[in-house]
């Protein structure tokens, strides 16, 4: 698979309430200063979004306010909005695109719970470990059809085909990963092709819908869908390398998590394909066990530091970063093209 992977297919404002007073979504540490161009948005993104997780139906408002209170990123409504920003665009239709994004997003992790069995997200208990998988998944059904809903208001008929496409290549690689799970000959071309459908296929996504909104030629909606595929990638693998080198408290959960799951991720690709017997059996073996009882976790870290893999994995990972910098080149210099060519070294340099 080349670096750049190919890129997807490619009305009056309505109003909103003004940001309250002194009221201010916190960025993520790390993330660049020049991101405060977004902030004021990015706060009406947040209010958007509380206000769609709110139901008459108990359960789903009682779900909703712990989805809205557990936190996050918030990367791909930043993406979306600055992407916005540089192609000129002046409505608010905006804020509704990232907060339909942010919800297609809550219930892929929703749904991604169930199917891994996960007690943590986050640091808290995960919505299936509190409410169960049926209720739970259901909720994941409920968050995907609303985020639907909510860019129907927009009555933009191409920005939905988008939205379905991407929702479409999403749960196809949800399923072929499913497939590909407890598989330890699984190799690289397979996993980068599940990660550009699970995780980069969104990012694109976002800021391609933001240069339709805004009306850029066919070169510039090209140039913005490329820069979030090779930016999403690059974040999924780090979020590979995270779930080996990251500290607990920071992660939110257990270290190499992923293999005791039963996903091999491209560190162990990696290190697989090195065709050495005893590794073999160390990965084999928690395969089948299903957790670190043999073989412990330390023992994995070790292996994979002292065969490079990590380094490799990060490696790709700029690689990619790169190619979304390069996206970019097409655009005049301004804040938001300095906003989002720093946003691929937050991605690649991020602790959790």
């Amino acid at each position: 698979m080349s670096d750049l992977a190919p890129g997807l297919k490619t009305a009056a404002p309505r109003p909103r309430p003004p940001a309250r007073a002194g009221r201010r979504t916190a960025l993520p540490a790390g993330l660049p200063a020049v991101i405060a161009l977004v902030a004021d948005k990015l706060d009406q993104v947040e209010q958007e979004c509380r206000r769609n997780l709110r139901s008459d139906v108990g359960v789903i408002d009682e779900a909703g306010r712990y989805i809205a209170d557990g936190g996050g990123k918030r990367v791909r409504p930043i993406l979306l909005l600055l992407s916005s920003q540089l192609c000129g665009y002046r409505g608010d239709r905006d804020v509704l695109f990232a907060s339909v994004f942010e919800f297609i997003h809550t219930a892929t992790l929703v749904h991604d719970d169930i199917i891994d069995e996960a007690d943590l997200r986050r640091g808290r208990g995960s919505l299936n470990s509190r409410w169960g998988n049926g209720l739970t998944v259901l909720l994941g059904d409920y968050l995907y059809i609303k985020s639907m809903n909510m860019a129907l208001e927009a009555d933009d008929i191409e920005i939905i085909r988008i939205l379905a496409g991407i929702t479409l290549k999403m749960i196809e690689g949800e399923l072929i990963a499913h497939r590909r799970r407890w598989d330890i000959d699984i190799n690289e071309r397979e996993h980068l092709e599940i990660i550009r459908r699970k995780t980069a296929c969104l990012f694109s996504g976002c800021s391609q819908v933001a240069a339709v909104l805004s009306a850029a030629g066919p070169e510039k909606v090209q140039a913005l869908t490329d820069y979030g595929l090779n930016l999403g990638m690059a974040f999924q693998l780090i979020d590979d390398l995270l779930d080996f080198t990251a500290d607990e408290r920071v992660l939110g959960k257990p270290v190499a998590s992923d293999l005791k799951e039963g996903k091999l991720t491209l560190p162990l690709i990696y290190l697989l394909e090195r065709g050495d017997p005893t590794e073999r059996a160390m990965v084999q073996t928690v395969l089948e066990e299903r957790d670190f009882r043999t073989v412990g976790r330390d023992e994995i870290v070790v292996l994979l530091r002292q065969a490079g893999t990590l380094e490799r994995t990060r490696d790709l990972a700029l690689s990619y970063a790169r190619h979304a910098r390069e996206s970019l080149d097409l655009f005049d210099d301004c804040p938001a093209k300095e906003a989002l060519q720093a946003l691929p070294d937050f991605v690649v340099s991020r602790e959790y």
